[in-house]
């Protein structure tokens, strides 16, 4: 990817209006969409690769499946497990590590599945995360888009409760604004938020646009002791 990439521009200046309302909605009625037979056949391979033992971390939305092979190397006792939905994308992964000749991890599992199928599988199993990581997800910045982005989207609610460490990296500030608001909202407790410039970025789209001049955010919560602190309040 070449470092032409430009920032994102909205009408917002900070979190959404309607933001904490639909968060506290969703917290009242669950969501329960039914998984896609892809997604039920990912999360059965998922079962079939690990051990009961070993931690889980995942990479959701994961794209080519670079960013979850770093996490993998970052992360060697746990099963690292990147999903997305593109099967086009994890081939094109695949086709390049192929290509660089570096062995992958033996922790690494990448699947195809909606990610909002998959939280749902996990929760329904009974599994949680010990690491969660959502990079650089499409930020979709018009105030009409607000449904779309992650803080408020129905399965915000089950996605937090597979606990764990979970990290958000965004290169627009308000993306990671509403994703604190929300967890604000659901654990009460907001995460660490902060600009980020890596040495190493995870994705390609991180590397863009650090390279490109963007400004980039994050923001960290452990939710284990965040949903602890909601069940005592």
């Amino acid at each position: 990817m070449h470092a032409n990439s430009r920032p994102v521009t909205s009408a917002q200046s900070g979190p959404h209006h309607n933001l904490a309302a639909l968060a506290a909605k969703h917290a009242r009625e669950p969501f329960r969409k039914p998984p896609a037979a892809y997604s039920q056949a990912a999360f059965e391979r998922l079962l079939t690769t690990w051990d009961g033992r070993a931690p889980v971390l995942l990479d959701a939305g994961c794209g080519t499946g670079a960013s979850t092979r770093a996490l993998a190397r970052l992360h060697p006792r746990c099963l690292a497990i990147g999903v997305d939905q593109s099967a086009a994308r994890l081939a094109q992964g695949a086709n390049a590590a192929r290509a660089d000749g570096a062995q992958e991890p033996e922790n690494l599992l990448l699947l195809r599945a909606d990610v909002v199928d998959f939280w749902a599988l996990l929760g329904r199993q009974g599994m949680r995360l010990a690491y969660h990581y959502l990079l650089y997800p499409n930020p979709w910045p018009k105030p009409a888009q607000l449904m779309r982005r992650w803080p408020a989207h129905p399965a915000f609610p089950a996605m937090l409760a597979l606990g764990g460490q979970l990290e958000c990296r965004s290169n627009w500030k308000v993306y990671v604004e509403e994703f604190a608001q929300a967890l604000q909202v659901l654990c009460g407790a907001a995460p660490d938020c902060e600009a980020w410039m890596p040495d190493d970025p995870l994705t390609p789209f991180e590397r863009k646009y650090r390279d490109s001049g963007h400004a980039l955010w994050r923001a960290r919560v452990a939710l284990d002791a965040a949903n602890a602190l909601r069940a005592a309040a």
